[in-house]
């Protein structure tokens, strides 16, 4: 067996370099670990070794991802007892691939929200400082990932979810180009927007992990036939290249030291003969706004299955009307709540037009940007996130929260691939750079983000420092 230090700082490529098992390493990581972190939902205990390529290697899958005889809660109490039948088709494949499942991930409930506070369980903690969040909704796999806890995680994003809490907890995120990879088990958000994506320690990891997952699927009729080799540009040089960013990210809600965190990424790729540019994109300013009334519609929709009569809770009323309503009101939280709100007004009939379908043309508007842009360049480049780790409850204006995402949806809006990974720190906080590229550009988009990791000043042989070396130094 491992010794704590040794197995929490392993990557999937360690792992298989070492030939053995690591599932019972995460299970007692967890155990001592998960009081203070709260990554975790469901932990299995009695997982197990599976035979294939990865066999002995341990990973934890977001609770909005069905695992077979295994509980999906979403971070809901509307399906605190719901236990799957089946896996998810992501599940599957990493199963058959020899990974061992050892838990389920927290989350803002149903994936809504961008610190892990709207689960209706508790909220799961930053490594780097216990007294802030890990960001969300997939903040739960993110911490896993960055306390050792397990080796790497799943997540979906929707608007961020993936990118968003890696950048807080200082890993790596990345989201697919949309449809690479299969939504079957997957609870649904926003179908339109929402995405499975790794959480890893290296970018390496991460295409490792999609090239697993990735693939069309029968059972989802939105992913495509796409051979795609994720891992062919890792190792290889990017220097002269052309890269944009939008002058737009240094204005007003943007932290002082992200904007110099950000200076520094810009300089930092010049010197590594990148030539850099600074374009316009007004329509960057519209992405959040526009967000918000296209995912809330289709929340509107998927969430009226959890209606309290074929699973999960169920508050037993004299009529079905009122059993609907009482287990509708007491199973979703106040984050749902409103969501479900606001997209029943903007799909009503007479605000349709002005909301719904004026945020349909806004989206085609930014996707033809973001398009356009890289057609001219090679990726586009923002930071991940306006801030680093807020302090739990800090934040409680909605506006202010949602404006958090401002950088991540236009690529969940677009359907392109986006990966965080960590540059530096702010304050002795992560702070992530996210990297954008065409659609389907996955490999490159990887290995340009590779590339930086194996570069940049702040990285160790090509590996983030986790808060357990930081804290040996």
């Amino acid at each position: 067996m491992a010794s704590s230090n040794e197995y929490r700082k392993l990557s999937i490529k360690d792992a298989l370099k070492a030939k053995k098992s690591f599932v019972k390493d995460a299970i007692e990581t967890i155990n001592e670990l998960d009081k203070n972190i709260k990554a975790f939902i469901t932990v299995n205990e009695n997982a197990q070794d599976v035979p294939g390529n990865f066999s002995g290697i341990p990973l934890a899958i977001k609770d909005n991802i069905v695992v077979k005889e295994m509980k999906t809660t979403c971070g809901s109490k509307i399906l605190e007892t719901f236990v799957s039948p089946y896996d998810a088709t992501v599940v599957e494949k990493l199963k058959k691939a020899g990974f061992s499942i050892v838990g389920k991930t927290n989350l803002d409930e149903f994936a809504m929200g961008t610190s892990t506070e709207y689960s209706a369980f508790y909220t799961t903690r930053n490594p780097w400082d216990l007294d802030r969040v890990a960001g969300g909704s997939s903040g739960g796999s993110a911490a896993a990932v960055a306390s050792g806890e397990v080796v790497a995680a799943l997540g979906s994003d929707t608007g961020g979810s993936i990118r968003q809490p890696a950048a807080f907890c200082g890993v790596v995120g990345f989201k697919p180009t949309y449809g690479l990879v299969s939504r079957y088990g997957l609870i649904a958000f926003a179908s339109s927007l929402d995405q499975i994506g790794p959480i890893t320690k290296t970018v390496e990891d991460a295409a490792l992990l999609t090239q697993i997952i990735s693939g069309k699927d029968p059972r989802d009729a939105t992913t495509v036939e796409k051979q795609i080799d994720f891992s062919k540009y890792i190792g290889k040089n990017f220097k002269n290249i052309c890269v944009a960013y939008p002058e737009e990210v240094f204005a007003e809600g943007i932290d002082n030291e992200i904007a110099r965190k950000f200076e520094e990424f810009i300089k930092f790729l010049e010197s590594l003969e990148i030539s850099v540019k600074k374009i316009n994109f007004p329509e960057l300013k519209y992405a959040v706004a526009t967000y918000y009334i296209i995912a809330p519609a289709e929340v509107s929709s998927n969430l009226s299955r959890f209606d309290g009569i074929r699973y999960g809770l169920r508050e037993e009323k004299e009529g079905l009307l009122e059993t609907y309503l009482e287990t509708r009101k007491n199973g979703f939280g106040p984050e749902v709540i409103r969501r479900i709100m606001i997209g029943t007004f903007t799909l009503s009939a007479a605000y349709y037009d002005a909301y719904f379908e004026r945020a349909q043309k806004v989206r085609r508007k930014i996707s033809s940007k973001i398009n356009e842009i890289l057609s001219n360049y090679d990726f586009l480049i923002t930071p991940t996130s306006p801030i680093t780790a807020f302090k739990i409850g800090e934040i409680k204006d909605p506006l202010v929260y949602y404006m958090m995402d401002i950088f991540t949806i236009p690529a969940n809006l677009a359907g392109l691939p986006a990966i965080s990974i960590p540059f530096g720190f702010s304050n002795n906080l992560p702070v992530g750079m996210q990297i954008i590229g065409k659609r389907f550009d996955d490999a490159k988009v990887l290995g340009f983000a590779d590339f930086i990791e194996q570069t940049s000043p702040y990285n160790t042989n090509g590996r983030f420092p986790t808060p357990l070396e930081e804290e040996e130094k």
